[in-house]
């Protein structure tokens, strides 16, 4: 059984997935087409229902309940791992509570805030944290921390390997919004998830679910296995920094979910619902038996 399947070039994906679809381990039959494409993209080809299994962010899943159910593995969830605001210009969170910045060539002004899609996971926090910071440009995440040299925004909301990034460029970090989500719930933060299409009947979407496990440990088992695959997509990150994206992103919760990794999910959605960032969800989120 052929399906299609999308995921992200980033080191953390290409890791989990290597396995999979390069057959180092028994995929039970399934075979895979591959997408790969950034986390909005993906998340933009799942509200169409496009694909039979993707990577999405936690933020565009809850409008996509109805199409896709949660896997238990391949998560990117954790602490010390959520997104960053960062700057050229001094600003504190005080100036971002008051969506505000003193521009030494401007004045005082209302940011321009460059951010990695609008469904994307970051957005969310960026929400949850600064309501009033609304005056956002989309732009692919690799392209934030340019845009902020550049003058084409003044903030950037920056993901993945930017975290690793950001400082060699000269821009400093207003505020950890993962930290910021730690702290308020003591709760890992959920990035992105595994999904399948509704549409597949119930024991293939196990069997992608164990095929998956299976992928994600032996990647751990093998660390070096995918090295030449995941380095082919990296954008030319060097290996230290590709194997520190990974251990940021690929723990526990990707193997599963478990109890503690759904509370956070449960507790994401439930946080959302109260501030009215996404819609009633009235299906299950979770692989049932």
């Amino acid at each position: 059984m052929k399906l299609t399947l999308g995921f992200s070039p980033c080191p953390n994906d290409t890791f989990i997935f290597d396995a999979l679809i390069h057959h180092k381990i028994d995929t039970e039959g399934l075979e895979f087409e591959v997408f790969y494409d950034d986390v909005e993209t993906l998340n933009q080809k799942a509200f169409r229902g496009e694909l039979d299994i993707t990577k999405l962010s936690y933020h565009a899943f809850a409008y996509v309940t109805d199409k896709y159910v949660l896997l238990d593995s391949g998560s990117a969830l954790g602490f010390g791992v959520g997104p960053l605001l960062i700057s050229d210009l001094e600003i504190s969170i005080e100036d971002m509570e008051k969506n505000q910045i003193n521009d030494p060539k401007s004045g005082k002004r209302v940011p321009v805030i460059g951010i990695p899609g609008k469904y994307t996971t970051a957005n969310f926090l960026l929400g949850l944290a600064f309501p009033e910071a609304t005056n956002k440009k989309e732009i692919v995440f690799s392209e934030i921390e340019d845009s902020v040299l550049d003058g084409r925004i003044d903030i950037g909301l920056i993901i993945h390997e930017n975290r690793f990034t950001y400082q060699d460029k000269g821009l400093k970090k207003i505020i950890d919004l993962g930290d910021y989500w730690e702290q308020r719930t003591g709760c890992a933060i959920p990035l992105g998830g595994i999904v399948a299409n509704r549409k597949l009947p119930l024991d293939v979407q196990h069997k992608i679910n164990r095929v998956l496990r299976k992928s994600v440990e032996f990647a751990f088992a093998n660390p070096k296995s995918g090295l030449e695959f995941i380095r082919e997509h990296a954008q030319e990150m060097s290996e230290e920094v590709m194997y520190k994206h990974i251990e940021l992103y690929v723990n526990q919760y990707s193997v599963d979910l478990g109890v503690e990794g759904r509370k956070a999910i449960n507790l994401m959605f439930d946080t959302a619902l109260e501030k009215g960032i996404i819609p009633e969800i009235k299906d299950g989120i979770f692989l049932t038996d």
